[in-house]
């Protein structure tokens, strides 16, 4: 699917589905159960700043969101919001996922975040070079987010590797509530 193509549709979705953050990020039992009852573990995180130091200088910023990882047995991950798992209506997120969007190789740095950026979607938070992610606590692993403007995220990495044809963690395909459009 051609770029200009895949930004029309997200610009439809988005227009069609904009949620507030509180109603998007809200954990009910269908995020919890979806999560749960596919493999997922569900686990409330914040978002982080200065993550490149020691927990004890990371900055916590306000808000939170419900996150479902997908580990598999080598370890490999992928993470995303539970009411991006849940929803039956389209979320930049999931259609970004189905896509599959070839990366253009643009850009210095992350090619995680690069590839979230040529999406639409944005993983930094607070200033930039500092590091930055979603974790339940300073000093836990951060979850490098590749988050839309309606407030559905999946992680960078698990978006580049799909977008490659390699499934880490799980196929969310087989878990999103909205089927692939494509």
């Amino acid at each position: 699917m051609p770029l200009r193509s895949l930004l029309s549709v997200l610009s439809l979705a988005a227009s069609a589905i904009l949620l507030p953050a509180t109603a998007a990020h809200a954990a009910d039992t269908t995020e919890t159960g979806l999560c749960a009852s596919t493999g997922g573990v569900l686990t409330k995180v914040f978002p982080f700043g200065n993550t490149n130091s020691d927990a004890a200088n990371w900055v916590r910023y306000g808000g939170s969101a419900q996150a479902c990882t997908y580990t598999d047995a080598d370890g490999a991950r992928i993470t995303a919001w539970a009411g991006t798992l849940t929803s039956k209506k389209p979320t930049m997120a999931a259609l970004a996922y189905y896509a599959k969007v070839p990366w253009n190789g643009q850009g210095h740095g992350n090619p995680a975040a690069l590839y979230c950026i040529q999406l639409g979607g944005t993983q930094l938070i607070g200033a930039m070079g500092s590091g930055s992610g979603w974790a339940a606590q300073a000093g836990d692993d951060p979850h490098a987010m590749c988050l839309f403007a309606d407030m559905s995220a999946i992680d960078d990495w698990g978006l580049l590797y799909h977008a490659n044809d390699i499934i880490r963690g799980k196929d969310l395909a087989t878990v999103f509530k909205f089927p692939n459009p494509y």
